[in-house]
Formats: C-alpha cells, structure tokens, sequence
C-alpha cells in the first residue's frame, strides 16, 4: 500500500474582527466621498466665491485681476434694498412680478396635473398612449420647445395670432405677445406648459398607491365622483402634494432657461423675472458685486421660505 501525503497548505489570512468592523465603517463613507467631492467643487466652492464677490466693487474693470478689487462692505445689499433708489426699486418690482408669475404657475401647473391624473386614474383603452402624450412638454429639450412657442407668438406670422384674428375673430387686431404688458401673460403659459407634466406625473404615481377598497367604499356609502377626489384622493396625496407644491415654486421662482430664450438677454419690464433681473446686473451692465448681493439675498429668501414650509408641513405630517 502506497501511503498518501498529507500536504498542509496554508490558510488565507483573514483580518481581525476589529479591522474588518472598521472596514465595513468606513465603506458608506468611502462610497459617497465622490459626491460629496462633485458637490463641493460643483456647488459649495462657486457658492463661497459668490458671497465673497457680494463685497467687493467687482466691475469690468477689475475682471483680469478681480482680487485687486476695492472692499465694498455691505454697500452691495444697501443698494439693493434701498427702495428708495432706483437699483432697489428694480429689484422689487422683479421680485413681486416673480411672485406672480410663480403663484400662477404652481397653481395652473398644480391643477392640470391633479386634473390630468384624476382622469387617467381608471383603466380604459388608450390609457397608456394619452399620458405618454401628456408627458411630451415634459420630455422635449427646453430650448426647442421655447423657441418653438417663440414663432408661434410672433405678431404678425405667428400662429397665435392667427388664430385669434383671422380664424376665432375674437380681437380686431393683432397684439404683441413677447413686448409689453402681453409678454407677462405668454411667459406663464409656456411656464405652465412645461410644468405641469411634471405634477400630472407625480401625482399619478402618488394615486397608483390608493387602494381601490377605498373608493369602492366610498361608493357604497353614496360618494360621487367630486365627494370621492375631496374625501379620498386628497387626503391619500397629502405627502406628494406637499413635496410637488415646493419643487415647482422652486423651479418656477428661479426659472431662467425659459425668459432667455424667449425674450433675449433683456427681458421687458412686465415680465422681468429676478434671475434675469440678476443677470441683467451681472453681465449686461458688468456690476458683479450687485449681482452677486442680489443672488445671496435670493438664496437667503428660499432658504427660509423652504424651511418655515417644511417646518409647518412637516409638523403637521407628525402630528397626523
């Protein structure tokens, strides 16, 4: 008999119960050290450097060497809250003409979606093809569909106009969309446009969480469709309603993409949204350091906004 050797091979080390809890420890942190990189130098650093441009007289003149500019203080935010100058009084009239505008775009935006998301709630043919409709605004690039609404608003070729004069006979003559007090009016409807698939799609993902139990029920005890939507919908969407409400005010308070491209780099007065108004400031008339006061103080002003909604919203979610 051939006797077989046993040959000892030599185990794998594995680390002690200590380094390995460490390791596993420090692995989240590992994992979202990339992001939070990306955050700092996307927006943290550019942040700071705002704020610290806020306080200087920073001009065309200083740009090739904006370090050598003179200290301002806090002359920046006195000029821009001094309503009684004409700088203050600017930035006033922008900031309550984007009050408008944002009121009346959450609450159109708001509705369609609710409106849209209440009637494509119940299965029927066609269901699918009618929200991938709706969905379109949504979906298109931003300037296309701008520039898009920008040739139908043209006075005198556009297909607004047309329709209005020469089809519906409703005016006699063909107004102005994109100047005067009508350039108000046309930046909330493609506003309103593009924002409200974004509610309609919200909103019906919140309803696809509503057990049907609950309307049957509703139902037996004599609830129409309206008594249905006030006494099970709505209270069932409270969540989503809160979040949906403050990501379009946010979105829609600091829009900029849209007036741009509708209305150039000077938008008119009816319609001066205060990031163009900001802008305007910043690179048209090259004052960086009023721009960047205006900026800070329009953070400052969404921060406690944000915070006192969340605070009351949030309390009253807890004590739900």
């Amino acid at each position: 008999m051939v006797d077989t050797i046993q040959v000892d091979r030599p185990q794998p080390k594995t680390p002690p119960p200590r380094k390995r809890r460490r390791r596993r420890e420090l692995l989240p942190y590992l994992l979202i050290l990339p992001a939070v990189v990306l955050e700092l130098l996307i927006h943290i650093v550019p942040l700071l450097f705002g704020v610290g441009i806020s306080f200087l007289k920073l001009t065309q003149f200083y740009l090739r060497n904006w370090t050598a500019a003179p200290v301002a203080g806090f002359d920046n935010y006195r000029l821009a809250l001094d309503f009684n100058q004409a700088a203050g009084q600017a930035l006033l009239h922008s900031f309550l003409v984007t009050l408008g505008f944002t009121a009346l775009v959450v609450g159109f935006s708001w509705m369609l979606g609710m409106a849209a998301a209440v009637f494509t709630q119940r299965s029927f043919r066609g269901r699918g093809l009618i929200r991938t409709v709706f969905l379109i605004p949504y979906a298109l690039p931003v300037f296309a569909s701008v520039i898009v609404w920008s040739f139908m608003f043209q006075r005198d070729t556009g297909i607004v106009n047309h329709v209005l004069v020469d089809q519906l006979h409703l005016v006699d003559q063909r107004p102005f969309w994109l100047i005067g007090e009508n350039s108000f009016f046309s930046l909330v409807i493609v506003e309103v446009w593009r924002s409200w698939p974004f509610a309609f799609l919200c909103l019906t993902a919140g309803m696809q969480s509503i057990p049907q139990d609950l309307y049957e029920a509703a139902a037996l005890d004599g609830a129409g469709v309206f008594a249905q939507i006030r006494w099970v919908t709505m209270p069932m969407l409270n969540s989503v309603n809160r979040v949906v409400l403050i990501v379009l005010f946010l979105w829609t308070f600091l829009e900029f993409t849209v007036p741009y491209v509708l209305f150039g780099k000077s938008a008119p007065e009816q319609a001066d949204l205060i990031s163009m108004h900001i802008y305007q400031n910043s690179f048209v008339t090259w004052n960086f350091g009023t721009g960047s006061a205006m900026s800070v103080l329009l953070l400052m002003f969404l921060l406690v906004v944000t915070v006192g909604y969340l605070a009351v919203f949030g309390r009253g979610s807890h004590n739900a």
